[in-house]
């Protein structure tokens, strides 16, 4: 028996044929990243069932030497849960792993195991009348762990934070197999490091993320959904610290896009249509919410806030959603920018955030410089302004090898726009991870300091290196 067979017949005796497959069918669809940028291989796929069988497939895989990349709905948008090509690695798929084990309505937490799907999590939140105040264009498929482990942000960050700020409590499986717990969420504790906060954003490796305890609020009463538009950056930086005075914690989400996102929605979307009759250079999507305590009055406050932003010329036009088909109408639109941009041709992606006051002048002032640089690109930013984090596109001009032009002109451009997100004082990821997108990215620009501390604490966690190589550092 080779090496690789007596770690596959170990893993296999632990798992049984459900829980581990070297099936070539089975395993295509998972060895892309969403993008479609990487493609790995992987020796094996293992799904295990319970975090027993976790630790000791980790003890297995730490015996044997075999590379561990955990993968939770394949959704990510830098590469991170995806292998190398070299064959030897152990894609791990936690989608098996999917129970919610608590729901507190009292105490409004939720525990619940790293393979939920967030869509999943939210209909099990509003079953009793609560609500988790995170969501993206992929919760169909995004699961907890992987939200977790890439410290994913999302549409609500303005006002609840990034997943980081949501977890209470901490479930993973280290990499010699031992099971960290930290589940049980205390406010005051003051026992040395915060060592879940370790393991948040570390995009698995340093520990397998396997269980969390989340923070839940009161389900929403009532919601208003406004389309407004305004013709810049500035003004759309003027809006929003108006809506911030006037609604308060009530303003829930504060997205924008440009004119050039928007038709590019409608030409990919069917039956779409555009909230106002006219085009405006910069669109804004703003939601307010309540309540019940405040659901009566919400829009009443709603429209006293937009007829004074009218009357102080912070905007040009608004539609305000009348019921909740308009208003996941709208929101529809901006979550289809991706999609949609994908189906128009190639581009290079960028999820940048500089400090949120600085960011119209950032975009306004070098996106210009980009297309003028490179001709026949055209240069967009759009996302959620409220937070300081856009995603800062690039089109391709007409080029009959996409690939062949972002590998070249594209890596070019991504490496300039990083230099002058860096120079701004900003970061070259805002939410979506480094992964292996943007790990020598991190390495030429980030902090020596930082990145030796990084280091420092991935070598005395996983020693040997198997969790994730090739990812974040």
């Amino acid at each position: 028996m080779t090496n690789t067979d007596s770690f596959l017949a170990e893993a296999t005796a632990l798992l049984g044929p459900r829980g581990l497959t070297t099936d070539a069918d089975l395993l295509a669809p998972w060895l892309t990243d969403w993008r479609g940028r990487y493609t790995g291989s992987a020796v094996a796929m293992a799904s295990p069932a319970n975090v027993p069988e976790l630790a000791e497939l980790v003890k297995i895989c730490a015996r044997f030497g075999v590379p561990i990349v955990p993968q939770g709905g394949n959704s990510g948008m830098s590469g991170g849960a995806t292998p190398d090509g070299s064959g030897t690695a152990l894609l791990l798929s936690l989608r098996r792993m999917n129970a919610i084990r608590t729901l507190d309505i009292e105490a409004r937490q939720v525990t619940c195991e790293a393979g939920v799907v967030l869509q999943t999590l939210h209909e099990a939140a509003e079953a009793r009348d609560l609500r988790f105040p995170l969501s993206l264009g992929g919760k169909g498929s995004a699961t907890v762990g992987g939200l977790i482990s890439t410290n994913a942000g999302g549409t609500q960050v303005l006002r609840h934070g990034s997943m980081r700020a949501l977890v209470l409590g901490l479930e993973a499986v280290l990499a010699d197999g031992q099971v960290f717990s930290m589940l049980t969420p205390l406010k005051k504790d003051n026992r040395g490091f915060d060592l879940k906060q370790l393991l948040i954003g570390s995009e698995g490796t340093m520990g397998i993320v396997t269980a969390a305890t989340l923070r839940l609020l009161p389900a929403i009463a009532e919601r208003v959904v406004i389309w407004a538009g305004v013709p810049s950056l500035g003004a759309a930086r003027k809006l929003l610290l108006h809506c911030e005075h006037s609604a308060g914690e009530a303003l829930e989400g504060f997205e924008v896009l440009p004119q050039a996102c928007l038709d590019a929605v409608l030409d990919y979307l069917p039956d779409s249509r555009a909230p106002l009759s006219d085009r405006h250079a910069w669109h804004v999507l703003i939601e307010v919410v309540a309540d019940r305590n405040a659901a009566a009055t919400l829009r009443d406050r709603c429209e006293s806030m937009m007829a004074d932003a009218f009357e102080a010329e912070l905007l040009e036009d608004a539609a305000m959603s009348s019921n909740e088909s308009q208003a996941e109408a709208m929101w529809l639109l901006r979550e289809s920018i991706s999609p949609a941009e994908r189906a128009r041709g190639p581009a290079v992606q960028h999820d940048i955030s500089v400090p949120v006051e600085k960011m119209p002048d950032f975009v306004e002032t070098t996106a210009p410089m980009i297309e003028a640089r490179w001709p026949g690109t055209e240069a967009i930013a759009f996302g959620h302004l409220g937070d300081g984090n856009v995603h800062y596109h690039v089109i391709a001009p007409d080029v009959t090898d996409g690939p062949a032009w972002q590998a070249d002109q594209g890596k070019t451009i991504s490496r300039y726009i990083h230099d002058l997100v860096t120079e701004w004082g900003g970061s070259i990821s805002a939410e979506h991870g480094i992964g292996q997108l943007k790990r020598d990215e991190l390495a030429r620009l980030g902090d020596p300091a930082a990145l030796s501390m990084l280091r420092a604490v991935k070598h005395a966690l996983d020693p040997a290196g198997i969790l994730n190589p090739g990812k974040l550092i």
